[in-house]
This record gives C-alpha cells, sequence and structure tokens, in this order.
C-alpha cells in the first residue's frame, strides 16, 4: 500500500493545536481528516472509509471510549491508535480490550505518531520489502550451492534455508519474488534427484555408522541412544509430516518443551508407509523384512493391510539389540483413538518407550485427493501448511504432549516420509498386478521412458522384494506422477496438484527428527 492511498481520520477536541503534526503527516504522503468531536468521527467514518483512525481519549462530549464502540461497529477491521493523558489500568484495559491497534500517551511527537503509522499500516509492505532484501542477497549463495557436487549434510542446509524463505514469502505480499523462490526450488528438487539417483544404491550398502541416518537405521542410531537415565521415552510418528509443516508446528511445542535436536534424515525408497515405516519398526531394509519376517511382509499386490506388524517388528529389533524394558505401541486412526490415547497417558511414564503413530497428515493429504471440498481447503502449500497447524492445536495429539511435558522425559517427533505436490505426468504402461501408487510402479511387464524415472532394474541392489525375475521398480523424480496412456486425460485433471508419495524429492525424503524435552 502506498502513502498516498492511506487515509487517516484525526479526532481530538484540540485538533487546532496538532496542525504541525498534520502537516508533517502531509508532507509524508498521507491524507488526513481532521475532526474535534466524536460524532462527527463516526460520521466521517461512514463516509470517507479511513485506513486508519487516531482517537483522543478525553473528548467533551461523546467519549473516546464510546466513539471507539460505534467506529468498530461500523467497520470492525479498521485500524484505531487511542490516545490518551491518562495512563490509568482501567482505560487501557477498556480500550485494549475494544481492540484498538496501539496507544500513545500525550504528549506525543511526529516521529512517535508516524512509527506507530508504520508499525501497523505499513507492517506487510516493510516485511515484504525486507524479506526480498534479504532473499535476493541470499538467492546467489543458494544457487552457487546448487550448482557444486554437494553432501547430503550440505542438501540438508539447502532444505533448511528454502523452507525458511518459504515460510517468510507466506508473510509476504510480493509474489514476484515468489516466483522467483519457487523457480529456485525447482531447480534444487531437480538437483536433488540427480543427487539420489546417483548415491541412493551406495548408502544402503552395510556401512556401520558411517554411512547416512536412513529409516532402517533411524531407531538403533537416533532413538535407542534417548534410552538412558531411566527417563521414560515417547517416540511419535506422525504419518506423512513434511519439514515445512513441523516448522509450523514447533512454535506451539516449544511453548511446552524445550528442543535439544532438530535434525532431518533420509526415507528409504520407495518414500510410502509400506516401505518407509516398516523399516523403522524392524530396523531393516524392506527384503531383508520379507526374508526374516515371510508370514508378516506384504507386497504390494497383496491384500489387506501392510503395516500390521509394526509392534512384532519393533520388539524384534529391541531383542536383536540386547534392550530389556517396558514399552508400550499405540497407533490413532480416529478422534476415538486420540482420545484414547490422552486417557493412557499417566500410564505410559511406567514404561522406557512409547510408541506412538498418528495418522492424521497422510490420511488428511488422501482426502485432499479425492474429496473437492478438502481440496479447496489445502489447495496449496501454504494452505496445506496452515491445516495441519490447525488441526494440531485441536488435536488429541497436542493433549497428550501437554500431558508429557509435566514430567520429566524425553520426546522424539518424526515421520515415516514426507509428500510432493505433482504437476507433471510421465507415460507408464503396465500389467493388471501393476501396484496404483502414482509417484512409483513395480511389476514384471512396465513400460515407460528411462530418462523421466529413476530406474531400479534388479530390486535386490535397492533391497527392494523380488516377486518374479523380471521385476522392477521405476520411481517418479521432482514433481512427476505416472499416467496410464488408455486412460491419460483422466489421470491428469484428476491428480494434478494433490499431493503424493513414494517417489524421489526433497520433500518426500529430507524429513525431520526432533528430539525435545520438557521445561
Amino acid at each position: 500500500m502506498n502513502n498516498d492511498k492511506i487515509k487517516i481520520l484525526w479526532a481530538d477536541d484540540e485538533i487546532d493545536l496538532l496542525k504541525p503534526h498534520i502537516l508533517f503527516l502531509e508532507q509524508k504522503g498521507y491524507e488526513i481528516i481532521a475532526v474535534n468531536n466524536g460524532n462527527t468521527a463516526i460520521a466521517k467514518c461512514l463516509s470517507e472509509k479511513p485506513d486508519l483512525v487516531f482517537l483522543d481519549e478525553n473528548m467533551p462530549g461523546i467519549s473516546g471510549l464510546e466513539t471507539l464502540k460505534q467506529i468498530k461497529e461500523i467497520d470492525a477491521d479498521v485500524k484505531v491508535i487511542m490516545i490518551t493523558k491518562s495512563e490509568e489500568e482501567y482505560i487501557m484495559d477498556d480500550a485494549i480490550g475494544s481492540q484498538i491497534a496501539d496507544y500513545l500517551i500525550k504528549p506525543v511527537n511526529p516521529n512517535q505518531i508516524l512509527h506507530s503509522i508504520k508499525k501497523i499500516i505499513d507492517k506487510n509492505r516493510l516485511i515484504t520489502e525486507k524479506t526480498t532484501q534479504n532473499y535476493q542477497q541470499d538467492f546467489r549463495n543458494l544457487s552457487n550451492m546448487l550448482t557444486d557436487n554437494i553432501s547430503l549434510d550440505e542438501w540438508k542446509d539447502v532444505y533448511n534455508k528454502l523452507i525458511f524463505w518459504e515460510l517468510e514469502f507466506d508473510k509476504s505480499s510480493d509474489k514476484s519474488m515468489g516466483e522467483i523462490y519457487l523457480s529456485q526450488k525447482k531447480e534444487a528438487n531437480h538437483n536433488f534427484c540427480k543427487f539420489i539417483t546417483k548415491n541412493y544404491i551406495s548408502y544402503l550398502s552395510p556401512t556401520g555408522d558411517n554411512g547416512p541416518v536412513m529409516s532402517n537405521n533411524l531407531m538403533r542410531r537416533k532413538v535407542v541412544p534417548q534410552m538412558q537415565d531411566g527417563i521414560p521415552t515417547f517416540f511419535v510418528l506422525i504419518d506423512n509430516l513434511r519439514l515445512d509443516q513441523w516448522r509450523t508446528i514447533s512454535p506451539i511445542l516449544k511453548e511446552k518443551f524445550k528442543i535439544i535436536e532438530d535434525d532431518q534424515y533420509l526415507a528409504i525408497l520407495p518414500t510410502t508407509t509400506q516401505y518407509c515405516r516398516n523399516a523403522i519398526f524392524s530396523g531393516l531394509l524392506p527384503s531383508e523384512i520379507e526374508k526374516r519376517f515371510p508370514e508378516k511382509w506384504s507386497n504390494d499386490e497383496d491384500e489387506g493391510g501392510k503395516n500390521n506388524f509394526e509392534l512384532d517388528f519393533f520388539n524384534d529389533l529391541l531383542s536383536r539389540l540386547r534392550i530389556n524394558g517396558k514399552t508400550s505401541y499405540t497407533k490413532v486412526t480416529n478422534l476415538d483413538g486420540g482420545k484414547a490415547m490422552v486417557d493412557d497417558v499417566p500410564n505410559m511414564f511406567k514404561n522406557d518407550i512409547n510408541v506412538i503413530v498418528y495418522n492424521f497428515v497422510d490420511a488428511f493429504s488422501h482426502a485432499r485427493t479425492d474429496v473437492s471440498i478438502i481440496r479447496e481447503l489445502a489447495e496449496d502449500e501454504a494452505a496445506y501448511r496452515s491445516v495441519t497447524e490447525s488441526w494440531f492445536k485441536h488435536s488429541p495429539l497436542w493433549d497428550a504432549l501437554q500431558l508429557i511435558s509435566e514430567k520429566k522425559c524425553r520426546v522424539v517427533i518424526t515421520t515415516d516420509h514426507g509428500s510432493v505436490r505433482v504437476d507433471k505426468p510421465v507415460k507408464v504402461v503396465g500389467d493388471k498386478n501393476t501396484n496404483s501408487n502414482l509417484r512409483y510402479k513395480q511389476g514384471k511387464n512396465l513400460t515407460y521412458d528411462a530418462k523421466e524415472v529413476f530406474e531400479i532394474k534388479k530390486p535386490e541392489t535397492a533391497y527392494l522384494p523380488k516377486v518374479n525375475v523380471s521385476q522392477s521398480f521405476a520411481v517418479c523424480k521432482e514433481d512427476d506422477f505416472f499416467a496410464y496412456p488408455n486412460n491419460y486425460n483422466y489421470y491428469v485433471k484428476y491428480y494434478t496438484n494433490t499431493f503424493q508419495h513414494g517417489g524421489i524429492s526433497l520433500e518426500e525424503m529430507l524429513i525431520p527428527f526432533i528430539v525435545m524435552e520438557n521445561r
């Protein structure tokens, strides 16, 4: 908003004495409407529609507080700055209770007034200008990093910076810089996919503790070390939680917890619950799970749930690690389950580790695809974050965490994978047994353009189960999704701009790992 468009109504019974102040503001480009009583101020609010009102608290006739009340009835959103000679508490309480934007104590000087205007009216513009200026300075640094052959830890730094700027642009009205940011983020995802394609298989080789933290070694390397000193540990896995969503809810958690580690780890491929979460709880890669638990591993084409044995896998992992202790496992898939979990929190403190799997974000992302009104609620990333924040504030999970924070404990918050908003269809042909996931396909007769996917011709090299001799996997990259040629237009129309997971992207693979302690 430009100054010459900002209209300020100033009501004061000594308005003639304020002419120097008014002249000062007019020279700064503001339009000032000067009145000397409350009734005229109310009439001018009706006729002039001011952006801001300066209101003297102590005027003869109708008081400043009564004027304020009537102005708010005319326009509840208009910003009002109360000016008063008195600092009496009841006056301030009445004014603040009536939703004033600011107050000043007489005598006021022009710079005080200007500062108050800028703080209120120009706030969004100033934030935008500062955000734009700072991002322009960081843009070159990020671009230089994206051209180098950077390490996985450096990719974490890049992604953290990108998420920081994405959240900053949520507060900004500069759409042009937002578009530049999205272009840079797309470039980052392109280069990250090249990085993963080049390095992923080597990351799966047995490397002790020298390789990256991934789904299959997360428990051993990051969670089990938290189980010490007899302090109860709570392992909270929020299904399908992206890093930007974590950044959105973290300020809420900081009210009750001290964050002592804020990191990311690498999800395995395919980035789905079936593969990633089973790997987390078993401490094994998918083909290793199938070999150790042939009756409990489900392949894509098998009927029924794919994550029915997480507790069995977890108990087996603790046994292999020779960890003795009391455990609990709670999976929450609906509101009643969440309320039951809250009721059980006091009992959890008797255990060494308590696992809570909370399935809201993933369920919401699927519902967003299938239900048009939910798609409107979360049209883009910013809206998706907003819905996540609103859900968390009012969820049984937050109720439970507040109870947990009342006693000495450690809390780990993480996820199994993220999701990406898909935009570009790529064609694939498969037989009737090909799985339905839009971000990866596995089968024995897959046809696709090898340049468009991460091709895993030998599943055993990626520690993926091999159902038949000619089976292969094809994994989407960036914001691509698979579409069948014989129903191509349907797939493109229905799935474009939906959140999907299973493939390679920063959003799906670099996911949050948080350790907190109660304050």
